[in-house]
């Protein structure tokens, strides 16, 4: 991950900024990670983003398998993109049966 930031190829959502600072109850930590989080820019999100998102929406629901309205958004904001999810939430592994997402997942190790 730290290969990511140090080359600017780390981006993110604005939904996942607003998730992840949604709920910090203490203020200087919501604004440290704030601050952090500003070292990204932000996707600019457009309107095939969000029927890319409607689209794996249904084909994932169709086969029963669930997941956020955010987690379609990043998946379709990705593909669009030809970008590599980076997360260690499991959800995305069930998507990826269906979804044509790349998943990446954090090195173990800190010295990425």
């Amino acid at each position: 991950m730290a290969e990511l930031i140090r080359e600017g190829r780390a981006t993110i959502l604005g939904p996942i900024r607003q998730e992840l600072l949604s709920g910090i109850r203490r203020e200087q930590q919501f604004q440290t990670l704030r601050d952090h989080l500003r070292a990204f820019p932000d996707i600019r999100l457009g309107m095939e983003d969000y029927e890319e998102a409607a689209s794996f929406f249904n084909r994932c629901r169709a086969k029963g398998v669930q997941g956020s309205n955010t987690d379609f958004l990043i998946c379709g904001a990705a593909v669009r993109r030809q970008f590599g999810i980076l997360t260690t939430d499991g959800d995305f592994e069930s998507l990826a049966k269906l979804l044509p997402i790349q998943l990446h997942s954090p090195r173990s190790s800190l010295s990425g």
